[in-house]
């Protein structure tokens, strides 16, 4: 049995840190490699490819199409250090496997630090389509790799939980539909049996905080676009831990899932009887908050009356640093929604240097009686 947990402290690229992850942090490791241009983003920065292994699986992964989700970049980096070390593990992939990846989609997006690329068009709404140079790369890579599995890489916000068990969702799978009707064909199952295995393993270290996205068809998502293709596909999405925000601990689980489901489907011919157990994850679920304030007293309409708020992080760009900065969203019951962070205020006033209401969109920075927050966290 192998030890991840191990695995990833040995082989972490250390020099990837934090949610800012552009083409200048990544470069120096591709140097390294034996990669090619298969294209140019907008502003005319490389999209790398990077093939290794002489098996007979074909494994195509990408990461970063969305410019802001770097955790699962810096978990690739992570498992190329496994595949060029002399690890047991590494030779049994590389000669069951062959890899085809496309390390940062969307270079552009990376340096702004944005969903979208440089022509604000959100790469994984152009499957159809590729009106961009970044879409074009992606889908000639496919075409001329011809892969058995396709693996789509991404983040998600801290909204996320694992259905209504009050857990956050750490990481969340989705095997894409591959029509209006969702149906499950042996394609589909496929990557559903492959998710299986990996949650498998992944409950071993983040018990009840894997989730199942929602499998609604858009022809426009590249995911979707390929299982319609007729090749498995899978989506990763490294979510939030506890205290985590930096995200080094959930690219740990994306490392562990990546590693056991390619150790697995190495062992195993992949059968379709896990769709029951692809659907017994919970699903993704908007029910987190950064934080929460319960039990708070305010003055509203001359009258005393006691309510709760919700803060949110927003990830800001500055001075190319992500900055974290809090704001009010949401005023009101806030019933059967959680907190990362929540604080029981035992109705203390609310005051700030305004009028000493909280407003949504206001920068979470306020007293509770004598206590004071800045941006979000008690001090």
């Amino acid at each position: 049995m192998n030890n991840y947990i191990e695995l990833h402290k040995e082989y972490k690229a250390n020099s990837l840190f934090g949610r800012y992850i552009t083409l200048k942090h990544i470069e120096p490791l591709l140097f390294d490699l034996k990669t090619m241009v298969v294209g140019e983003s907008v502003l005319g920065k490389p999209i790398y490819k990077y093939i290794i292994g002489s098996g007979k699986t074909k494994i195509f992964i990408w990461s970063q199409m969305h410019g802001n989700e770097s955790t699962t970049t810096k978990a690739l980096f992570d498992f190329f250090n496994v595949l060029h070390s002399d690890n047991g593990i590494g030779e049994v992939l590389l000669e069951n496997f062959t890899f085809c990846f496309l390390p940062m989609v969307n270079p552009d997006g990376a340096e702004l630090y944005t969903r979208e690329n440089a022509n604000r068009v959100d790469l994984n709404r152009d499957a159809l389509n590729l009106s961009q140079p970044e879409s074009i790369a992606l889908r000639q890579t496919f075409n001329d790799f011809q892969p058995d599995f396709c693996y789509n890489l991404h983040d998600q916000r801290t909204i996320f939980g694992a259905g209504t068990t009050g857990n956050v969702a750490t990481v969340s799978f989705l095997a894409p539909s591959f029509n209006e009707a969702r149906e499950i064909n042996q394609v589909r199952s496929k990557a559903m049996s492959l998710i299986v295995a990996m949650n498998n393993e992944l409950q071993n270290h983040i018990p009840n905080q894997v989730a199942r996205f929602d499998d609604s068809y858009n022809a426009n998502c590249i995911g979707d676009t390929f299982q319609s293709l007729n090749v498995p596909t899978i989506l990763f999405e490294a979510g939030h831990y506890k205290d985590d925000y930096y995200r080094e601990y959930s690219r740990k689980m994306i490392f562990i899932a990546l590693l056991s489901g390619l150790y697995y489907l190495s062992e195993n011919d992949i059968v379709d009887n896990e769709n029951e157990h692809y659907l017994q994850i919970p699903q993704n679920k908007i029910v987190f908050y950064d934080f929460i304030y319960r039990n708070v007293k305010i003055n509203y309409d001359t009258k005393e009356i006691i309510t709760n708020f919700a803060a949110q992080y927003k990830e800001e760009l500055v001075d190319k640093k992500i900055q974290f900065n809090a704001y009010i969203v949401e005023i009101g019951e806030l019933k059967g929604v959680y907190a990362h962070y929540q604080y029981n205020a035992h109705k203390m006033l609310y005051s700030d240097n305004d009028d000493s209401n909280p407003k949504i969109n206001q920068k979470a920075t306020f007293k509770l009686g004598n206590i004071t927050i800045i941006n979000g966290v008690k001090v």
